[in-house]
């Protein structure tokens, strides 16, 4: 009796590591395919110029693309990685600030603004991660149409 409960204790704990062995191999392999997918979409939006849309029944998958096309060492190791802040171009003395571009910024600073007391306070924050992509959007299009 003592045999068959050892045997099945050997067995459990080698059923254990194989586990933890293929737990690490799914982990790095989900990762490598994101990472993989994140710069497909980059090169996608860079050659065609429209962002490519995840399958419906994917949900949150999101990304932000770089300010500046970065250079092949750098985009593959951090293509997942949250672009910087939309920094506002500093205006010539001489040029007027385009109104359309200054509500935007404005709005896109109290968007963040919440978003920032959202996460500190520990709510749902997805409807205002969108709100922010979404104004930065417009000011990406309002600043193209300049």
């Amino acid at each position: 009796m003592s045999n068959v409960i050892s045997e099945y204790q050997r067995w459990k704990q080698q059923g254990e590591s194989l586990r933890t062995q293929a737990k690490g191999a799914i982990e790095t392999r989900f990762k490598e395919l994101l990472n993989e997918a994140a710069q497909l979409a980059e090169e996608y939006r860079a050659d065609f110029g429209a962002a490519l849309k995840p399958p419906s029944n994917i949900t949150a998958f999101r990304y932000k693309t770089g300010a500046k096309p970065k250079g092949k060492k750098a985009a593959g190791k951090a293509a997942v990685k949250p672009e910087a802040a939309v920094v506002a171009s500093v205006p010539d003395a001489s040029a007027k600030p385009d109104k359309k571009v200054a509500a935007l910024l404005k709005r896109l600073d109290g968007a963040k603004k919440k978003l920032d007391a959202a996460k500190a306070a520990g709510q749902a924050t997805r409807n205002l991660e969108d709100k922010v992509y979404e104004i930065e959007d417009e000011l990406q299009l309002a600043r193209q149409s300049q």
